[in-house]
């Protein structure tokens, strides 16, 4: 049994000792190599106010990775839509869809991508600081369509891109949601593992077909850190260990380099909390993240799964993703 389509996502990570310039020049070589190892797409997310994620101007810097790559699909995993007025994002990816015709996806989050101050920053009308995802995703949809007779506004670029509409979740909400509306679900099991089994179930259930989508289509988001040998990735995987224990402890901080253990940095309790979050995340050598994999795709029938690998050096984080697209 073959692994199904690998995807990456990429968050524009600040590593300690790096500024944002290298962190955009990293963005682009991981979205170069990936290409030339034959990824399906390469998906940057929307994040706010946090020192080590540098993907907030989500547009922005996938159009600067489109201009230094051919083929590979780009897309956002995801614009967080309550952020942003629909008739603005229906732009933004009319532009990037103008500029790199047919390689454009549109994932799209419900929750605001960062905390409940920058929160108020983004959205600024405190009455309209929870409004309603399907009205704003149908909004999007309306503008991305064909014009309509005596439509007042219109989008430009944007209309009758055909961009494809993703939607993204860790919950039941968004699987129902991308069920109903015909959409392609993408699970984000890379933090929030809890609800897959039951939203994957929920998504197919109540999937209708539509003009997009005729049957429903499943993606994961995983974390995947593969190596020579499983200790080496197991030592690679505490950075990723030590973002999630700053983030429970409220800490921000740039991403940090790998440790020998990972005992004397946490409390027995944070080890159980992180231990549980991360369960579905996978660290080994090739055969190792192989077995998982299709442990993975046994469980869950996914059709593609989307690569988190939080590695602190570039070159190892490169060679990673190498050993997991050669994998047979």
């Amino acid at each position: 049994m073959s692994l199904p389509k690998l995807s990456i996502l990429d968050l524009a990570p600040v590593s300690e000792g790096a500024d944002f310039h290298t962190t955009f020049q990293h963005t682009v070589s991981l979205a170069q190599h990936a290409e030339k190892l034959g990824y399906e797409r390469f998906w940057m997310a929307e994040h706010h106010n946090m020192p080590d994620i540098a993907s907030a101007a989500t547009s922005v810097l996938l159009s600067h990775v489109g201009a230094h790559t051919q083929s590979i699909r780009l897309g956002s995993g995801g614009i967080m839509l309550p952020n942003h007025a629909p008739l603005v994002i229906a732009e933004q990816f009319g532009t990037l869809e103008a500029l790199y015709p047919n390689r454009i996806d549109l994932g799209l989050g419900r929750a605001p991508g960062t905390d409940h101050s920058t929160m108020h920053a983004l959205r600024r009308e405190p009455d309209r600081m929870d409004p309603d995802f399907d009205e704003l995703l149908e909004e999007l949809q309306f503008f991305m369509g064909p014009i309509s007779t005596n439509q007042p506004v219109k989008a430009y670029p944007g209309n009758n891109s055909k961009v494809p509409i993703w939607l993204l979740g860790s919950s039941t909400y968004s699987a129902r949601l991308a069920g109903i509306k015909g959409l392609p679900f993408a699970f984000a099991a890379h933090f929030a593992p809890d609800a897959m089994l039951r939203a994957i179930e929920i998504y197919r259930d109540n999937f209708r077909p539509s003009d997009q989508l005729d049957k429903p289509y499943v993606m994961i988001g995983v974390n995947i850190i593969v190596a020579e040998t499983d200790a080496e990735a197991q030592y690679l995987g505490t950075t990723e260990k030590q973002k999630f224990l700053s983030m429970i402890r409220g800490g921000r901080t740039k991403i940090a380099p790998p440790v020998k253990s990972m005992e004397p940095l946490w409390l027995p309790h944070e080890k159980h909390h992180i231990q549980t979050q991360l369960r579905e995340s996978i660290h080994g050598s090739v055969d190792t993240v192989k077995s998982r994999i299709m442990d993975l795709v046994a469980r869950t029938q996914a059709d593609e799964i989307m690569v988190n690998a939080m590695i602190f050096e570039h070159e190892a984080k490169l060679r990673s993703y190498e050993l997991l697209a050669n994998i047979d």
